[in-house]
């Protein structure tokens, strides 16, 4: 059984949390796919909007989708979010993928 199937099956078992979401987002996106990533971590951020982690994984998996401009309203959201509790290397890394984000918008 894969991580992803124990964590389904977590999910399925009513053991829903922005934790269990950020996982399932983050085993979605390293197995390359991103739709039931962002799926999931916009699940995550929706539990818990101070989840800073879940906002920058959600903004990457919707650059990987190609929707960028909500990729860019998340990451705005994460940079605000890891700001405000002082996850200053967080809100630096979204930065960057912001930028990213806006040039791949613009071509």
């Amino acid at each position: 059984m894969s991580i992803i199937d124990n964590l389904q099956s977590m999910l399925a078992r009513g053991q829903d949390s922005a934790l269990l979401r950020y996982g399932l987002g983050n085993e979605y996106l390293k197995a390359g796919e991103p739709t039931p990533a962002a799926e999931h971590l916009a699940a995550a951020v929706q539990l818990d909007p101070d989840y800073s982690a879940a906002w920058k994984l959600y903004g990457k998996a919707l650059e990987a989708v190609g929707e960028y401009a909500p990729a860019l309203a998340a990451f705005d959201q994460g940079i605000a979010t890891a700001e405000r509790k002082g996850d200053l290397q967080a809100a630096k890394e979204m930065r960057v993928f912001r930028k990213r984000a806006e040039k791949a918008l613009a071509s």
